[in-house]
């Protein structure tokens, strides 16, 4: 039963595939003879959100089992596939080579965390969770620690952490229907949103599981074709992850043509002298307090454009340099938050609730183990060809627009300044774009690589396709994973424990639209880049969850009181540094920022439960017997 199970699975997706490869071939022909751009994207969203829909319709439940955990018998390299759509959000899919771009040597973090936390989730978490059975993370706390308390905690970590997560997520789905469909990006983040919808409100798990395989494929497809071209292009190699280094010897030569070319650096001088200018001005209004007359707005305004002003007036940062900076301390101070990103990164990505709870998804512990691999080698084939796309984009940018003619900028320049991600200043008035006088929001390269790059606009099409599958294939299991830990942890097992399966089916169907909804209202007033804010989801889910989980299944000897104390102190002191720094100004400690404030909470977490436990009642036999029953495998009995 099973193997027909598997080669029926394998005949499906394999017609899926060869079907969207001729979709493919079929729109690159229609180009070819005169099909509008316009009509392009709107094919591109039509088709695949209507075959996610499609996939989400038909895998329609209302077993409890099915609706939560896709009945526990989804292959582990199909929940590799499925994981890997479930984790390559928009902000790997969007965010990470355009951080890489931003960046260069530093956006490395990024791929060093996410990739070793898989390695966490391997050896401390997957098989253990799986063998616990069960739905939800918060359910594994409430039986680990005893009663309500720590399973409320853990919801409340989980509704952070994931609520973060999914505006990200409704963030980049925003900007690509707002530029591939020719509308605002204020309504595409709710047009986005019913394509989230169709997808996890009638299946639950199962229909969420089944469409992120298909949207992986879409993902992957989209994510390697412009690379490749771009490799064939600048190398005559179409194997980019090989030959992007030839380009970045290039890319250092263009760099240190800029850094010497007296026109770079004397608009660099004018956005230093503004932003001195600014801050002369920000100080006389504090000097002058109320009798300045200025509100609190106009004051941010400035102080934003200070600190942009100051960005660009920066030396140009080279790409390949590690830990950047004019002084020992910048230097040593670059080198300490690439560390703490990579800390943050690896510990949030194994505990993350809604990547954890794929693995009860599987038909077996040792299919779990399995998945997790799966999982690696499926991120591996993006997160291995970032840094080219990062490099061929930044030597295209470098070499063909800066230095252009602002009257004779090509046209994806003005598509992507409608978004908001492009803007072009011409603070010397002289005619010519210099590299101070682009700012090119991180989020867009990927987006807007086809078309910097002269590729055909299908290409183009493809990649918005790519990132729609990306964004809408996390954002499904995020809101699944917030809508669940509501019906299941706080309605079922808190409220009413004798509401039945139909109630709590429909209960959680009810709450996913309502967070979607919530969600969708704050991504519209567009609160920071993709990659930043899930950065914050890390550092608040490793910090509340990472420590209670380890020791939970490691050492016996944890208790409830203890669990409680670490995630609160955990997420609170994540929560405090994070939100005190970012939004409120407050001094840095050792000069960490926003996005690694999970290094304190994290520690802070394993402290406090350390300590709290030693000091209370240890744990009864029957918590007792839970870790043994999660720690070691069930052996044969001796006849």
């Amino acid at each position: 039963m099973r193997k027909v199970f598997l080669r029926n699975l394998f005949r499906y997706y394999s017609f899926y595939t060869g079907g969207f490869v001729m979709f493919l071939l079929s729109l690159a022909v229609a180009e070819y003879m005169g099909m509008p751009e316009q009509w392009i994207g709107w094919t591109f969203m039509a088709a695949t959100v209507g075959l996610y829909a499609a996939i989400g319709i038909i895998s329609r439940t209302s077993d409890i089992d099915e609706f939560y955990v896709a009945g526990r018998r989804v292959p582990a390299v199909y929940n590799g596939m499925a994981s890997g759509a479930d984790w390559m959000s928009a902000a790997s899919f969007i965010g990470m080579a355009g951080t890489l771009y931003q960046k260069g040597y530093d956006g490395l973090a990024f791929i060093m965390g996410w990739t070793g936390g898989y390695v966490l989730v391997a050896l401390l978490l997957a098989p253990y969770l799986r063998k616990f059975g069960q739905y939800t993370i918060p359910d594994f706390m409430g039986a680990r620690y005893g009663g309500n308390a720590a399973r409320m905690v853990a919801v409340l970590g989980t509704l952070l952490a994931s609520f973060t997560y999914v505006t990200a997520q409704v963030f980049g789905v925003g900007i690509i229907t707002s530029r591939f469909l020719g509308i605002s990006f204020e309504t595409g983040v709710f047009v986005g949103l019913g394509g989230i919808l169709v997808c996890s409100f009638l299946g639950g798990m199962r229909a969420v599981t089944w469409t992120q395989v298909a949207q992986y494929i879409v993902l992957i497809i989209a994510y390697l074709m412009p690379v490749v071209f771009m490799s064939y292009k600048l190398t005559s190699v179409p194997v980019p992850q090989l030959v992007y280094g030839e380009v970045m010897q290039d890319l250092a030569k263009r760099e240190k043509e800029l850094m010497a070319d007296p026109v770079q650096n004397q608009v660099r001088a004018d956005y230093a002298a503004r932003a001195r200018a600014i801050e002369a001005k920000l100080q006389y209004i504090d000097a002058a307090g109320p009798a300045a007359n200025v509100d609190a707005a106009s004051r941010g305004r400035w102080q934003r454009e200070m600190q942009d002003a100051q960005d660009k007036a920066r030396p140009i940062q080279p790409h390949a340099e590690a830990f950047p900076g004019d002084t020992p301390a910048e230097r040593d101070g670059a080198r300490l938050n690439f560390l703490a990103l990579t800390f943050c990164l690896m510990v949030g990505t194994a505990a993350l609730p809604h990547i954890l709870i794929r693995y009860y998804t599987t038909p077996s512990v040792r299919e779990a183990r399995e998945s997790v691999f799966w999982s690696l080698f499926f991120i591996f084939l993006l997160y291995f060809t970032a840094p080219a796309y990062a490099v061929f984009a930044k030597y295209e940018v470098y070499t063909n627009l800066i230095g252009t003619p602002i009257a004779e900028l090509p046209s994806w320049v003005a598509s992507w300044a409608k978004v908001g991600l492009v803007s072009v200043e011409d603070i010397n008035h002289d005619g010519i774009l210099q590299l101070a006088e682009l700012t090119l929001n991180p989020d867009v390269i990927v987006l807007a690589t086809p078309e910097i790059a002269g590729l055909p606009y299908v290409v183009a099409g493809l990649v918005a396709a790519g990132g729609l599958a990306a964004a809408l294939s996390t954002a499904d299991g995020l809101l699944l994973t917030i809508a669940n830990a509501l019906s299941h942890d706080v309605y079922y097992k808190v409220i009413n424990p004798q509401a039945s399966t139909t109630r709590r089916i429909l209960l959680a169907k009810a709450l996913l639209l309502v967070v979607a909804l919530v969600a969708a209202w704050v991504a519209a007033q567009r609160p920071d880049t993709i990659l930043s804010m899930v950065a914050w989801a890390f550092s608040i889910a490793g910090a509340c969850f990472f420590p209670a989980l380890v020791l939970g299944i490691f050492w016996k000897r944890a208790t409830r009181e203890g669990a409680i104390a670490g995630m609160l102190i955990g997420m609170g002191l994540t929560l405090f540094y994070l939100i005190g720094v970012k939004f409120f100004a407050m001094p840095k400690w050792f000069g960490i920022t926003d996005v690694s404030a999970g290094i304190f909470g994290i520690p802070a977490g394993f402290l406090a439960i350390v300590t709290v436990s030693l000091l209370t009642p240890a744990p009864n036999a029957a918590t007792l017997e839970l870790v043994e029953h999660v720690r070691y495998p069930v052996l044969p009995r001796k006849s």
